[in-house]
């Protein structure tokens, strides 16, 4: 959501972003999980995990999917590569991903660092962002309040914040974001259908 915009202004070339994966991503059973070892640890117990492989309580872990032997990248980070591609219709666009699962009952979080192919700055990127539809930027500096999946569990709203210059490109053509969103609201299913609304558009075009 927060890229897409972005990309159509200046189109990005490489996309590095780390995921921080709610319970919710893998069902209600995985919520309960993450509830009941959060009690059981709390109270000086043991768990043993039945949904997800390790335990969820005050843990983080590679996401669950299972991992290429060879490349060393799990399923959920070869769909972060394909999808991204398919929906921004680049199959150019160099992406690195790491997927983890956090112990957060609902909405994911991404750490986002995207290179465009002309400079871009700060201002630019709240510009742009501040008219793209489903997209709330919080960014509040001053008092360290940036998006968290506890604001955003609930709300249709993709959360933005932390925007910021890369530091490690002096050429100024990369920023760095802080995104979460409630994927029970903001996911593939929902994706899908506004995709299907824009198919009519985009044939008119």
């Amino acid at each position: 959501m927060p890229l897409w915009p972005i990309h159509k202004a200046n189109r990005i070339k490489r996309v590095i972003l780390s995921t921080y994966q709610a319970a919710s991503g893998a069902g209600a059973a995985a919520m309960n999980e993450l509830l009941e070892s959060t009690r059981a640890s709390l109270q000086g117990q043991t768990y043993q995990p039945k949904v997800l492989p390790h335990s969820s309580a005050f843990n983080l872990f590679n996401h669950d999917s299972p991992v290429d032997p060879v490349t060393g990248y799990n399923e959920e980070e070869t769909k972060v590569i394909q999808e991204t591609r398919k929906i921004f219709e680049d199959d150019s666009i160099a992406i690195g991903v790491t997927c983890v699962r956090v112990p957060v009952l609902r909405a994911h979080s991404q750490a986002i660092t995207f290179e465009c192919e002309r400079p871009i700055s700060e201002d630019e990127v709240r510009t742009i962002l501040s008219d793209a539809p489903g997209v709330k930027i919080v960014d509040d500096r001053a008092k360290n309040y940036f998006p968290m999946p506890i604001d955003a569990s609930g709300q249709d709203d993709v959360l933005v914040g932390r925007i910021r210059k890369d530091l490690s490109d002096p050429s100024g053509h990369s920023i760095s974001i802080f995104v979460a969103a409630d994927q029970l609201l903001k996911g593939a299913a929902l994706n899908a259908i506004q995709i299907a609304e824009l198919l009519p558009q985009r044939v008119l075009a």
